[in-house]
């Protein structure tokens, strides 16, 4: 199996609604998040690729174009901003387009990882 990955960034506030009053996550707060797609294959194209990363603009501009420097709880709804979410919304985002994408994940923090794969 061919495996690739590539990493992009922005940054965006959320504010977790559903979580207690005296929970951090249920302030309005801001993250700069790091998402990397990841598209498997059993095979390579004609050129010798799982994918061109070039294609893979188009997610990047979906990242920037619908998520950069926004409040997620006005682009998702309240009920979908946890990096869970947000990884599952990204991954099905992606695998309409590219039938190689087999997971996303989403960082808040330098520590913290959130995965999305069937």
């Amino acid at each position: 199996m061919y495996r690739i990955k590539k990493e992009f960034h922005f940054s965006a506030s959320h504010q977790l609604k559903q979580m207690p009053d005296d929970h951090p996550c249920a302030r309005l707060h801001g993250h700069n998040y790091i998402v990397v797609i990841e598209l498997c294959s059993e095979t390579l194209d004609e050129f010798g690729f799982v994918r061109d990363y070039h294609e893979l603009k188009a997610f990047k501009n979906y990242l920037d174009d619908r998520f950069d420097h926004r409040h997620l709880n006005e682009v998702l709804g309240d009920e979908c901003t946890t990096a869970e979410r947000l990884a599952r919304h990204l991954f099905d985002w992606a695998r309409e387009r590219w039938c190689e994408v087999s997971a996303v994940l989403v960082s808040e923090t330098p520590k913290t990882w959130a995965e999305y794969r069937p």
